[in-house]
């Protein structure tokens, strides 16, 4: 396994123009089909504190409702397709695996190699994650078994230990791995519990939840109005969407967001193997 490698602040900044561009492809494509997304993350608080990135941040992150989520899904390949420079990716029965429990929206002109897909066969391009957001049900049995079998899709899927959240959660999740060993029945798992998490409908409930996150941010519950709509603000001299209630939100999920955090922690947050800014992805040797 290739070892991590450090950007420079230059080349953190190269990148996140890089990502301009994927960006406003995604919007236009989003607005043309009447779907609501927003930033989320580093982006959503970039946007308020920098009016642009994060100085050290590294990628981009946006929410989408889950019935917006899957209508792209959908629309993308028949209108545009994955043949082009940018392509729409989420692991599936017929597709590729990522090895991420979300879609991705990669831009193949650029080379951006990531620890935890260096030994997976897609294009290594410049990667935006699109998170979808779910109704979260009222009742607490019913959320437990949501963020139960929230944790079986997002294991199954992935194929990855959570060897940072907990020993138990590893030693287990290693079993159950251990045991469901072939990529069909792991498929024909993680389908089944995508299909009982997202049971809620975010019209039916009072609040919504980040299912396709970290085992951390998938326990969050925010009010549903947070992300009714988006409002356009600032972010590196052009207007993106954040959510209406962005406040709310941020502050559930961050606590102080205005707040520069500790120096030692203004450091990107994923690790990086390869990044070649000047060649596309797909003139990489297989």
């Amino acid at each position: 396994m290739s070892q991590p490698i450090k950007l420079s602040k230059e080349t953190i900044r190269e990148l996140q123009l890089k990502e301009l561009e994927s960006l406003r492809v995604f919007k236009e494509f989003c607005q043309k089909n009447n779907l609501l997304f927003y930033f989320c993350g580093g982006c959503c608080i970039g946007t308020l504190r920098h009016q642009g990135f994060i100085p050290w941040d590294d990628d981009v992150d946006v929410f989408m409702p889950r019935q917006d989520y899957e209508i792209l899904l959908k629309e993308w390949p028949k209108q545009v397709g994955n043949a082009g420079r940018y392509r729409l990716l989420k692991t599936d029965v017929n597709s590729t695996f990522t090895g991420n429990i979300f879609a991705t929206f990669v831009d193949t002109k650029y080379t951006c190699v990531k620890e935890n897909q260096e030994n997976i066969d897609v294009p290594h391009g410049l990667v935006m994650d699109i998170m979808p957001l779910d109704g979260c049900p009222d009742g607490k049995f019913k959320r437990y078994m949501q963020l139960f079998h929230c944790l079986l899709y997002s294991l199954f899927m992935s194929e990855v230990v959570p060897e940072k959240h907990g020993g138990a959660v590893a030693f287990f999740s290693k079993i159950l791995l251990g045991i469901f060993r072939g990529r069909k029945i792991r498929t024909k798992i993680w389908k089944h519990c995508e299909k009982k998490m997202t049971a809620y409908p975010i019209e039916e409930c009072t609040y919504i939840t980040e299912l396709c996150a970290g085992p951390h941010y998938m326990m969050n519950k925010y009010p549903k109005e947070c992300f009714e709509s988006a409002i356009f603000e600032p972010f590196e001299g052009e207007l993106f969407p954040i959510p209406v209630g962005y406040d709310t939100y941020l502050k559930i999920a961050f606590g102080d967001y205005m707040e520069l955090p500790p120096e030692d922690k203004q450091v990107p947050h994923h690790d990086l193997v390869a990044l070649d800014l000047n060649k596309s992805c797909l003139n990489m040797p297989k």
